[in-house]
């Protein structure tokens, strides 16, 4: 058994911060959970002099990869860079140099880890990302480890705080998604360039990795059907709230008879369903097991310390391993070859927001195309009225997502509407 376990850092930007300090504050507590201490012995930056300013002893800090691949004393290498290049090299690089690895880089992990995966399992080596999802709440390893006496059936949740923060805001104090937007990245939940947030793409991420566990299948960041919240407006919230729930940009995953369905898109979901009141910049995952039935994670999605105490997690796992002589213990879980539904063929009900002429024949003329192309309607409400033009709010029965592009197509070319103004999908 070590007495001390050598750790190196790749990054110290906000989390690769957090998790060097998480480790200098648990320094009391690491023999008697651990029996050895944790020492970071190497930390990878750009900026030696800037770095220097974050940290105890400079002389920890590099710009050489070569002097922490090759250093022999080092037993795990944390990956804080993200991004696909250098992080995916340096992953295969540490790994093959016989040391474990430990990452929240849902990128790559959503791109790469089952290749990633594979080659840690055949060097019987540890690859940990529990950071890579919903940052400081436990899920990657309650999915590898804990739910395993499950068949898992659905994994539903609000996993990026951006766009959480940003409905909230517009659920509740009426902004528009614009001026939303603006104050998000005013306090610092949304970059400069907050596309990656605003899109879609960065649940996405998260939702393939979550599908890959749940289902235990590979599933990418390419194989999940995405759409943003950018087309929300304060007015679909308002009517949102009339019909008793709000809207959230939700990850969605199911493992069906037909294949995987994996997406990321905003829906109304009921007030009184468990996720419709996570806020702010919480995040929230609701899984569904044949075993558990129902479970939720909640907490904070992103941060400093949140995703620096997910990634401390991982790194006292590997450091138990290691002494207990187990890495590499549990790999790539994906032994199914699961196929991938079309985003055509899955249903859900929709609400559609549709501007028009205020006269006769409009509501005959709308309900017959739905009913041509196999849409039921639940419900066909008249909401605003001006002098020529009339607002219709339409929510549908469970719809094939084909079924409804093609009477949305032809609805587009009725003379008497004039805008499709939204089309949000509706949780059950």
């Amino acid at each position: 058994m070590k007495e001390q376990i050598n750790v190196a850092l790749l990054g110290l930007g906000t989390v690769g911060t957090g998790v060097y300090k998480i480790l200098q504050m648990q320094k009391e507590d690491m023999i008697p959970k651990l029996g050895c201490t944790v020492q970071v012995k190497k930390i990878l930056v750009r900026n030696i002099e800037k770095a220097a300013k974050k940290v105890e002893d400079p002389s920890v800090l590099t710009n050489d990869w070569n002097s922490i691949v090759n250093d022999p004393d080092i037993d795990i290498v944390v990956e804080v860079m993200g991004g696909l290049n250098p992080a995916g090299t340096y992953i295969r690089e540490a790994l093959q140099a016989g040391k474990n690895v430990v990452t929240a880089n849902k990128d790559l992990i959503a791109a790469e880890g089952h290749e990633l995966l594979q080659i840690a399992g055949e060097l019987k080596k540890d690859l940990m990302f529990e950071a890579a999802v919903a940052g400081g709440i436990p899920l990657i390893r309650p999915l590898k480890q804990c739910l395993q006496g499950n068949h898992i059936e659905t994994v539903m949740g609000i996993v990026n705080g951006t766009t959480n923060f940003i409905l909230t805001k517009m659920t509740f104090e009426g902004m528009e998604f614009g001026e939303a937007l603006a104050l998000a990245q005013e306090l610092g939940y949304a970059e400069a360039d907050p596309t990656a947030d605003i899109e879609g793409l960065d649940a996405a991420r998260k939702v393939a990795i979550m599908s890959s566990l749940a289902f235990h299948t590979k599933v990418t960041f390419d194989d999940v059907y995405t759409e943003g919240i950018t087309k929300i407006t304060a007015k679909d919230i308002r009517y949102a709230k009339e019909m008793g729930c709000r809207i959230k940009l939700l990850g969605v995953a199911k493992d069906t008879p037909e294949g995987v369905e994996a997406a990321v898109y905003p829906m109304l979901v009921p007030e009184q369903h468990p996720l419709a009141s996570v806020n702010d910049s919480f995040n929230a995952v609701f899984v569904h097991g044949d075993a558990v039935d129902d479970a939720m994670f909640y907490g904070r999605g992103a941060g400093e310390l949140p995703t620096g105490s997910a990634i401390v997690g991982d790194i006292f796992d590997v450091v138990r391993n290691i002494n207990w002589d187990c890495t590499g213990r549990i790999g790539c879980t994906c032994y199914k070859n699961l196929a991938i539904k079309d985003a055509k063929e899955v249903s859900n009900k929709y609400y559609i927001r549709l501007k028009c002429e205020d006269r006769f024949g409009v509501l005959a003329a709308v309900t017959s195309i739905f009913g041509c192309h196999k849409v039921s309607i639940e419900q066909m409400i008249q909401k605003r009225k001006t002098e020529n033009t009339a607002e219709l709010v339409v929510v549908t029965e469970a719809v094939k997502d084909k079924h409804m592009r093609a009477s949305l197509e032809a609805i587009s070319h009725l003379e008497v509407i004039t805008e499709i103004a939204s089309v949000i999908r509706v949780a059950e």
